[in-house]
Order: structure tokens, then C-alpha cells, then sequence
């Protein structure tokens, strides 16, 4: 909102007014709004959660230092998403698409967790909304963001094609966009998506099952990406800051990736896919980083809030739809390998007893407990040395991540 009043005093002349032309200033400006919601009113809103006594129902598993847990406020998650929202509102372009899918995104996850907290917390239900509803609403979500993006006609990528060459759907052809001699950039929508570690790292979802059909592979590909990192970040979300330190660490890497694929003049040098109006996502993702960073304040051990649902779905659906909002889906396993591994280590042991029971008559395990960093409490490991070299191999990952624009 404050970027449509600052042009309109712009064009009024008043000074100092154009710098809200600059992504780059108005996503500093939303990092530092959502540090200081989460921060200044985090307190407040954690006393409120305390008053109401939205505390924290623990199961008893035999880990260390978790029935001290009991009674800790929950559903701080609504703190992250405030601290998201709010600056993406005052300082991004409400009419771009992705903002659009960005906070929807956002606030459809939020609600589903906020209800399955609800129940948990004033239902006193420890199982909270029924797996089957939870995956119904993640899937609603990847749908809904899948079909928006495959076929909103303000989803389109750039590619740089001869200088006579004639595209259909094509728009915006002027002669500062040409790429090299004989060449220029043009505006065609489509569905190319990046290759990591290859070069010409390309691949287009219409060419996969033919022009009219590609909507097949990508929607429920979005569909699994939503579920299943969502999911991983809400079983990751075990530990006092672990899945909030990852998270942030994810959200720096995707800020990167989102400032250089909405920069003509650095998706040009890097070689990698420049996607129109895509520098709007660099507000977004920095409002997400400054809430999750200032999250941790009240979330690192000892925690004085929990995320809940509210939090851990909203932030792993988040991560997910942003990354295939920048065309970075296929980065995500590792991107996200340590909710992935959280994730899977889950369906390993639940798999793995169900068939040992079957075939021998006794459930066995392959971890001491799951998800992964209770293996590791079982152990005898501290949870503030788990979480901190959870986030070492998350910082390694991402760099990782990272060094893909240009290790081909």
C-alpha cells in the first residue's frame, strides 16, 4: 500500500519519494518491519497466548527435557504470519500474480494449522484435525497455486530468440533486451522449469505430454511439492528452533535465487532463467526471513513459544510454492534435505515396523524414534547441539543450492 502512495507523491514531486521504485529498498524496509513486529508485539502476543491458556499439551515419549515443555505457549505461528503478511502489504505490489499466490498461500496454510491447533489446545484433542482433512486442505493449496500458474496469462518467463524470429504470445520486445547480436528478449508464456548441474538446464512441462496437456505433470507435481514440505517442515518442528533456524536459512538461499531471476542484467550474466515481475517475490521472501529470524528470539531453547501447526504448515507450504513460483522446484530436495529427511526418516520407520511386524510377528525400528532428531535426543544428544548442527548441514545445503547458478 505505501508503494502506491510513495509513487503517487512522486509524481507530485516530493523528494525522496522514487526510492520505493527500488526493490531493493523496499525489501530492507520489509525485513526490518516484519524484525520489529515479531520482535516489539511477539511479547505481546505471547503474553495474550499465556492469559488464554493456549499452552502446549505434551505427550509423554520419555525424552529429555520435555515434560518442562508443558503448559508453553502455542500457535505463535501466528506471529510469523503477521510478520509476513504486513510488510508484504505495505511495501510489495498487491497487483503482481505472485504476491497474489504468495499470500494466499500463506494465509490458506495458516488457517489449516490454526484449526488443527484450535482443536488441539480448546478441544483438548492431542490428535488435533484429522490427518485426511489436513492433506485435503494441502492438497486444495497445491492445486489452487498449480492452476493459477499454469494458466494465468502474467505467468511467463523470458528467453532470448532471434532478432526475426515471430512469437505467439509474446509481449514488451525492445531493443534494451536484446541479449547478444542477433538476438532479443521476449516475453512468452510457458512452463520452463531450471535442471540443476546441467547445462542448457531446461526443461518445458508442455513438451513433456504435448502443448495442450502439460498441466498434467505440473499440477500434481505442485500438489506433492506443497504436501510433502509442508508436512516435512511441521515434523521438523519437534526441537526449540529447528524448524524455525532452517527455515530462515532456506528463505536466504530462495531470496537469492529470487533477486537474480527478476534482475534482467544478473539472469543475463548468470545464465539462468529470467522470470517478468518477479522481483516482487524479493519483499515477500524478505519479510519471511525477518519474521522467522525474529521468530527465533522467542524460539530458540529455551522456547518461550511454540509455532504450532499455525506456523510449521504455513512455513513449509511457503518455501515450497516459492520455490516453484521461481522455477527452483527441482532444487528443493536439497534445498530442503533436512525436512525431507525428517520427513522420510517417518515413513521409514512406520514402514519398516509394519512390514517386520507382518513378516515376523514383531514390529521393529531402524531409528530409535522418529522424525530424525528424536533418534537423537534417544541418544543422549542435547537438543541445543542437535538444532545447531541441524542448521550447519541446512547452511551446507544451501550453499550447495546456491552454487548451482553456476556449477553446471
Amino acid at each position: 500500500m505505501l508503494y502506491y502512495l510513495f509513487t503517487y507523491l512522486n509524481e507530485l514531486g516530493m523528494p525522496g519519494a522514487g526510492v520505493f521504485e527500488f526493490v531493493s529498498f523496499r525489501a530492507a524496509m520489509a525485513i526490518i518491519t516484519s524484525l520489529l513486529i515479531s520482535l516489539v508485539f511477539g511479547n505481546r502476543i505471547i503474553n495474550l497466548l499465556r492469559r488464554k491458556q493456549m499452552g502446549e499439551i505434551v505427550r509423554d515419549l520419555g525424552l529429555q527435557g520435555q515434560i518442562e515443555k508443558q503448559g508453553t505457549p502455542t500457535m505463535g505461528g501466528l506471529i510469523i504470519i503477521a510478520s509476513i503478511v504486513i510488510p508484504t502489504l505495505l511495501f510489495a505490489k498487491l497487483d503482481n500474480i505472485y504476491v497474489i499466490v504468495m499470500l494466499l498461500s500463506t494465509i490458506l496454510l495458516g488457517t489449516i494449522g490454526f484449526i488443527d491447533d484450535y482443536i488441539k489446545v480448546f478441544k483438548k484433542n492431542k490428535e488435533g484435525l484429522a490427518g485426511r482433512f489436513k492433506i485435503v486442505g494441502q492438497v486444495f493449496v497445491g492445486l489452487l497455486v498449480g492452476s493459477i500458474l499454469y494458466f494465468h496469462p502474467d505467468v511467463k518467463v523470458h528467453e532470448a530468440v532471434a532478432e526475426n524470429a515471430v512469437i505467439e504470445n509474446s509481449i514488451d520486445v525492445t531493443d534494451k533486451h536484446k541479449k547478444v547480436e542477433g538476438e532479443k528478449w521476449v516475453e512468452i508464456k510457458d512452463m520452463t522449469t531450471t535442471i540443476p548441474f546441467v547445462k542448457g538446464n531446461e526443461v518445458n512441462y508442455k513438451d513433456l505430454l504435448g502443448e495442450n496437456m502439460g498441466w498434467l505433470i505440473f499440477i500434481p507435481m505442485v500438489i506433492f511439492v506443497v504436501v510433502a514440505i509442508s508436512n516435512g517442515a511441521n515434523m521438523t518442528d519437534g526441537l526449540d528452533g529447528l524448524a524455525t533456524g532452517t527455515s530462515a536459512i532456506i528463505g536466504l538461499a530462495l531470496a537469492i535465487f529470487a533477486y537474480v531471476s527478476g534482475n534482467i542484467n544478473f539472469a543475463d550474466y548468470l545464465d539462468v532463467m529470467y522470470i517478468p515481475y518477479s522481483s516482487e517475490l524479493v519483499i515477500f521472501i524478505g519479510a519471511f526471513v525477518g519474521a522467522t529470524i525474529g521468530f527465533l528470539w522467542h524460539n530458540s531453547y529455551p522456547a518461550k513459544v511454540f509455532m504450532g501447526d499455525t506456523g510449521s504448515l504455513a512455513i513449509g507450504g511457503i518455501i515450497a510454492v516459492f520455490a516453484i513460483v521461481i522455477r527452483k522446484e527441482l532444487l528443493i530436495p536439497v534445498l530442503c534435505g533436512v525436512f525431507i529427511a525428517e520427513n522420510f526418516s517417518v515413513v521409514l520407520q512406520v514402514g519398516w515396523f509394519k512390514y517386520t511386524k507382518k513378516r515376523f510377528g514383531e514390529g521393529r525400528r531402524i531409528f530409535k524414534m522418529a522424525p530424525l532428531h528424536h533418534h537423537y535426543q534417544k541418544l543422549g544428544m542435547h537438543e541445543a547441539k542437535i538444532v545447531s548442527r541441524f542448521w550447519i548441514v541446512g547452511i551446507l545445503l544451501a550453499i550447495i543450492t546456491i552454487v548451482t547458478l553456476k556449477l553446471r
